[in-house]
């Protein structure tokens, strides 16, 4: 098999819990930070998956509580797509993992989030998310390990 695993149905392939151990680095103050913990995707209306994130984030030396919620719906594309988005709907970006590899944007204000998503095997992926603009130089790197 080569680097990247192609992943022919994405959101079968999601679906389940997984273990989150994400690195962030601020690359303008040399900061450092983690997460650690479970993001579970679960069957939604019309077919998408709801992407529920929870944990503890240290930052600076100081742990708390974290979590967020993303919609992955089906992809206009085909089954090996998907089209992510906010918990309030609005757009984050597409997904197409036939590959095993992904590279997306998404645009905030005036920095650009450029995410680069990777598929080891059925129970291993990262995303390499690189955030540049005038308020951040981030680079925050996920790996996601399959506990079910």
């Amino acid at each position: 098999m080569g680097e990247f695993w192609p992943v022919p149905e994405v959101l079968a392939f999601l679906a389940g819990s997984w273990r989150v151990e994400r690195s962030v680095r601020d690359l303008a103050s040399g900061d450092e930070g983690r997460f650690d913990g479970t993001t579970v995707f679960s069957p939604s209306e019309g077919g998408a998956l709801l992407h529920r994130e929870s944990g503890t984030f240290v930052w600076r030396g100081v742990a708390r509580p974290a979590e967020r919620t993303l919609r992955f719906l089906p992809g206009a594309a085909g089954a090996g797509t998907a089209d992510v988005r906010f918990a309030d709907g609005r757009p984050f970006h597409d997904l197409d993992l036939t590959t095993g590899r992904w590279v997306a944007d998404h645009p905030c204000a005036a920095d650009l989030y450029r995410g680069e998503f990777t598929v080891r095997d059925a129970d291993r992926w990262r995303t390499v998310w690189r955030v540049r603009g005038p308020a951040k130089d981030l680079v925050l790197t996920t790996d996601y390990t399959r506990v079910d």
